[in-house]
């Protein structure tokens, strides 16, 4: 019997596109345009999905929603495409983060890794309250000006492996 890969919901700005760097020493990567806008997209996101995805269930989980399998599939030469959350605009939760909602009603139960630049107390809370009920919960929380970095690859990668 095939074992069901753990999600991984992956978020874009701030994850794959880069922001808030000196402009003088921006990290490897280049402008990108999405819709006339420009975003700097690290050089290492494709190679770290690709990785990713031998272990994972890719979800786009950003404001981007469908743009971001519009356009990083072929920036990235991810050579596939990847599902993505749609998320209400007007969430009726106080005090939530904006995409716990959507994360919860696509996972289930599910293993889930959630990789973002904006997690906050409610996030972690939403997240540790999963772990207690059973399912195994990895926020991995990246700085907007690096995003997504070989010691995150490895970071979800061992804990994808040591799920049972």
């Amino acid at each position: 019997m095939e074992q069901t890969p753990p999600l991984l919901f992956v978020d874009v700005d701030g994850v794959i596109s880069l922001f808030g760097f000196a402009p003088d020493s921006p990290p490897p990567g280049r402008f990108h345009l999405v819709d006339g806008i420009p975003h700097y997209l690290s050089s290492g996101a494709g190679e770290h999905l690709r990785a990713l995805s031998e272990r994972f269930e890719i979800v786009w989980c950003t404001g981007w929603e469908e743009k971001a399998d519009e356009h990083l599939p072929h920036a990235l030469a991810l050579g596939r495409s990847y599902p993505h959350l749609t998320f209400a605009r007007h969430p009726g939760r106080a005090h939530a983060h904006w995409k716990l909602d959507e994360i919860a009603a696509h996972a289930g139960d599910r293993a889930l890794a959630w990789i973002d630049d904006a997690h906050d107390d409610e996030c972690r809370a939403w997240a540790a309250a999963r772990r207690r009920a059973g399912s195994a919960t990895l926020l991995v929380t990246t700085a907007p000006a690096d995003g997504l970095l070989d010691a995150h690859v490895a970071m979800l990668t061992r804990w994808a492996a040591a799920l049972p």
